[in-house]
């Protein structure tokens, strides 16, 4: 009984894996595409009612032994090198009609032997056939048509993403010193760039992003609010420092100003331009907005108790300062007609001189003079040179330019600095910390702020 179980779920099995070879046809995809390099196609034509099985048959029963060991299908088949027979039937008007697919791993010459054999078999089962193979193909120029497709899809979708220039490179890197530049300041931490805890002037904006796009253009003494209420640290830095309220042009800055300008002493007000954010604007924004600052009691009239508008303020600024720049670089009109009409030779003459005593008018003449001899000297070097002076304007130390920063951290007995070379908004910050009063260059670059116990003199002046 144990053993008729048996033998029954052994016969219901392959029936099973006969109806499945039937539906889904007699090679799977792991057959065709795996070692498979060519695959035959043939169709045939029988003249009776036949089915797969007997299809099968034939092609075995008639090929066997016509191409000797080497070709032989059952051999090749159980070496794996002729993949699984596929064949489809189907029956219409008392005849069958179907096709066959071989998958061959054989080389070229073999593949073609083997289906011109195939093209030999005359019957299948009890009735005539005719077989006739439509063509062989080639899997692997499939695949590589489909690995060319493939790849263009791949180079496509690669090419669509942007590869990084070298500015934007060098601007990560910068922005990941910037983070590092930052600090927290004051008990409540508020972000804040690192010159902050001892500069004179500090500049209060609305949030970290803010003090970051600053340090990105230089200007390393930025604090943040961080919120709609002033955090007492500003309070109390107010008190001490200049104060410079830098926010955006847009609802929310003109809010903050307002609380700024009630709770803390507040020296200058600079807004970015009117619709932008401070975190988005370029250097040239930047400096553009902090030259353009208003005292803020000026501010605190027009907006509080006339109830203006901030950028009202700055065009009118701006429109009075390009009025009187026009009125000092064209002389007025009828004064040439006065002079030839009543007197032409006495009235040139105030006009020359005071066109010679305008220039000379400078406020600090006896200062410049002090300097007078080694500025000539420094001039005089051929190479980047700076002279460190002490209060009786006496020769400290005589070093390369180079070298200026490290001599000022050591040193604390310098008065002032003249030295061959540009002065900087770096090299300033470094000078006022050290407690120099005179920094004397041969011109100034990019200078945003002055510290107010540091004089500055160029060549030129």
């Amino acid at each position: 009984m144990k053993r008729k179980k048996t033998v029954l779920h052994h016969i219901l099995a392959e029936k099973q894996k006969f109806e499945k070879r039937k539906e889904g046809g007699g090679m799977s995809a792991k057959d065709e595409f795996g070692t498979t390099k060519y695959v035959i196609y043939a169709e045939f034509e029988a003249n009776g009612i036949v089915e797969r099985p007997d299809v099968v048959g034939a092609i075995f029963g008639q090929t066997e032994g016509l191409l000797g060991d080497d070709l032989d299908l059952r051999e090749l088949q159980k070496t794996g090198r002729i993949g699984r027979i596929r064949v489809e039937v189907h029956t219409k008007a008392g005849k069958t009609y179907g096709t066959i697919t071989v998958p061959s791993s054989l080389d070229r010459v073999e593949t073609a032997i083997l289906a011109a054999a195939l093209e030999t078999i005359d019957r299948v089962g009890p009735a005539e056939a005719k077989i006739k193979v439509l063509r062989i193909e080639d899997v692997r120029a499939t695949k590589r048509k489909y690995i060319i497709e493939r790849a263009k899809e791949i180079l496509e979708s690669l090419m669509e993403q942007e590869i990084p220039e070298t500015q934007e490179l060098t601007e990560e890197v910068k922005k990941a010193v910037r983070a590092k530049e930052l600090i927290e300041y004051g008990p409540e931490k508020l972000p804040a760039g690192p010159h902050v805890p001892f500069s004179d002037s500090i500049i209060v904006v609305e949030g970290r992003a803010d003090v970051l796009n600053l340090l990105k253009h230089g200007i390393k003494n930025a604090i943040a609010v961080e919120g709609t209420s002033v955090p007492e640290t500003i309070i109390k830095l107010s008190k001490e420092r200049i104060v410079t309220a830098f926010t955006d042009g847009d609802r929310g800055g003109e809010l903050i100003l307002k609380e700024l300008l009630q709770v803390a002493d507040v020296d200058y007000v600079a807004r970015a331009p009117e619709g932008k954010e401070v975190e988005e604007l370029t250097k040239k924004e930047i400096v553009k907005s902090l030259r353009s600052k208003v005292p803020a009691e000026q501010v605190i009239t027009e907006i509080f108790y006339k109830g203006r508008n901030f950028y009202d303020v700055i065009k009118e600024k701006e429109k009075a300062k390009s009025r009187e720049e026009k009125r000092e670089a064209k002389p007025p009109a009828p004064a040439p007609q006065v002079v030839r009409a009543e007197e032409r030779k006495p009235q040139p003459e105030p006009r020359k001189e005071e066109r010679i005593i305008k220039p000379i008018q400078q406020p600090k003449p006896s200062e410049l003079d002090e300097f007078g001899e080694f500025i000539e000297k420094v001039k005089a070097s051929k190479e980047s040179m700076a002279l460190l002076l002490d209060k009786d304007k006496n020769t400290v130390a005589e070093i390369p330019v180079r070298e200026l920063t490290n001599q000022l951290k050591e040193r604390k007995d310098v008065y002032a600095v003249v030295f061959n070379g540009v002065i900087t908004q770096r090299l300033i910050d470094t000078v006022s910390e050290s407690g120099v009063k005179y920094l004397v260059g041969a011109r100034k670059y990019n200078v945003v702020r002055r510290p107010i116990n540091l004089k500055i003199v160029t060549f030129a002046e």
